[in-house]
């Protein structure tokens, strides 16, 4: 069952999603050989522009530098935010995320409806999907821009500068072989316009992370317990009972553990839309201006729905698989340790000092939301809301889940199954 799911994912590697026809005119059409071949090449180059500080306008700066291989290609260590910019002296205000698991993520659309058989297919989940945090972009490619053009990560003015930035690291020959007519003509002959490089550098990052084996292997030993080779420990097995149960984790009421009917591996995700109220995190530059609020879905980074409260505060759910690799959790880097993460979620009503800190009249809550939009903040199990007066989960039992979550990990010494 995984492995016809890991076939089938193969499979997209043929053709990366902005090299199907659909993206170009039919008399741009490669045979089915010469295509697998150019996503071959493409997966090759995008392995080296992604490590490839030359593309920065510091030259220090790479993809990978925000998204590194040694941790499921998320952040390196426990800044939240990775310095960049022309001197790497500047930083954003979000974490990265990972980027493992992305190729089953659905578009962005703002309303969301369920397709299992068993649920109410009239009920509207809302804003789901997309690639970032805010859900702005649904390619690979489009998602490569970012960094690329960000006046704090890699610094590029213009798409012309990252263009230049290209040719000058020597990829120009090879970004030349690559370059396919585009969808329109020149007004004057008639002959095709090409693809300019940065777009094949771009599609070259895309099918780089279509690469199964590197980015979405599914070889954790969840996966082998889901496959019947692989026994969870009791903690272990305790830890996903509890995850599961909606009355004391309920994390998979998000992050959705079990295997879809067609037997595909879970995704350990629902890529819906949520207000947590993590608490603001006074590392980032950013939040010493007390007016400045980073709110998600309705900006400042996503404009489209700026004029849209009832959705200030909500950032997408991330997958947990490879989570316990990572360093810094939640959308701005507030917390470092992933037990911390699990803690925050049974005791952030029942004591919301501990995560807010102290004011004159008792503990804060909620200091990273305008209390405009404190109404959209999410109250469902494990969290109890401003009532809540009991943990939702012991500390044993956070251990267990915990522990169940390092079974999420991927195993790098087995690639092939």
């Amino acid at each position: 069952m995984l492995q016809r799911f890991i076939l089938a994912a193969a499979c997209l590697m043929v053709l990366p999603a902005s090299v199907l026809p659909t993206a170009m005119p039919a008399r741009a059409a490669l045979s089915r050989q010469a295509a697998f071949r150019r996503a071959q090449t493409l997966t090759t180059l995008g392995a080296r522009l992604f490590r490839d500080p030359r593309l920065s306008a510091s030259g220090r700066q790479s993809c990978a530098s925000c998204h590194d291989p040694r941790y499921a290609y998320g952040p390196p260590d426990t800044r939240p935010v990775e310095p960049g910019g022309p001197s790497m002296t500047l930083r954003g205000f979000r974490a990265p995320p990972s980027l493992t698991y992305l190729e089953a993520v659905p578009r962005f659309t703002e309303h969301a409806f369920d397709s299992d058989e068993e649920a109410d297919e009239s009920i509207d989940n809302g804003p789901t999907g997309g690639l970032t945090w805010d859900g702005r972009v649904d390619t690979g490619a489009a998602q490569a821009l970012i960094p690329l053009l960000s006046p704090v990560e890699m610094a590029n003015r213009t798409e012309d500068d990252a263009e230049k930035r290209l040719v000058a690291a020597g990829y120009g020959p090879e970004l030349d072989l690559l370059r396919l007519p585009a969808a329109r003509s020149r007004p004057s002959s008639g002959a095709p316009l090409l693809q300019s490089r940065l777009s094949v550098a771009l599609e070259a990052l895309e099918a780089y992370q279509q690469d199964w084996k590197t980015f979405y292997p599914y070889n954790s030993k969840y996966d082998l317990f889901l496959a019947g080779k692989a026994t969870l420990t009791p903690v272990e097995a305790r830890g996903l009972a509890l995850f599961s149960d909606p009355e004391k984790g309920n994390c998979a009421s998000c992050h959705i553990s079990a295997p879809g009917k067609d037997g595909t591996p879970p995704q350990l995700s629902d890529y819906g839309m949520i207000a947590l109220a993590v608490p603001r995190n006074m590392a980032i530059p950013a939040n010493r201006n007390p007016n400045f609020h980073d709110l998600g879905l309705c900006g400042p980074l996503r404009t489209d729905f700026s004029d849209r409260p009832e959705y200030c505060g909500l950032f997408r759910t991330p997958s947990l698989r490879n989570v316990a690799l990572r360093k810094t959790f939640f959308h701005n880097g507030v917390m470092h340790s992933l037990r911390d993460a699990v803690a925050f979620y049974a005791t952030r009503d029942s004591d919301p000092g501990r995560w807010y800190g102290k004011g004159p009249n008792g503990p804060l809550r909620y200091d990273d939301l305008p209390r405009k939009y404190r109404s959209n903040i999410n109250s469902d199990p494990p969290f109890g809301g401003v009532g809540q007066k009991h943990p939702s989960l012991s500390d044993d039992e956070i251990d267990a889940i915990v522990a169940f979550l390092k079974t999420l990990t991927d195993n790098p010494d087995q690639k092939d199954r």
